[in-house]
């Protein structure tokens, strides 16, 4: 399933080179953030959200195979999880998190029972 996780699901109509920056983010029961950074790196794809005020700014990481629907139209980005599944995830720190394997594992662990 680990694999699964870091890659964006065919349905999700992830186009190669799109730019997904600034675009909201919803879970399934409601707004979540904007899109601060995405990656489409093959085996480690990745958005990370900034939550904005409803979990104080912090900013966390969400594997591309969370992605349900991308809707390019409405900048949209829509995650297969809830709002309380992102807020209890690890938060995110630009230049640290990002080849943490120590993490990587938290966030394969913490997302590992969604059905992807």
């Amino acid at each position: 399933m680990a694999g699964d996780m870091w890659g964006y699901p065919e349905t999700a109509r992830y186009a190669p080179g799109a730019q997904l920056v600034g675009y909201s983010v919803e879970a399934s029961d409601g707004s979540i953030g904007k899109i601060d950074k995405h990656t489409e790196d093959v085996g480690r794809s990745y958005l990370v959200v900034d939550t904005g005020p409803w979990i104080l700014g912090r900013r966390v990481l969400l594997p591309a195979g969370l992605v349900s629907e991308i809707d390019t139209g409405a900048e949209t980005v829509r995650v297969a999880c809830t709002k309380a599944e992102v807020k209890d995830s690890p938060p995110f720190e630009s230049g640290r998190h990002e080849d943490d394997a120590d993490y990587i594992r938290q966030i394969e662990s913490h997302y590992a029972n969604r059905h992807m």
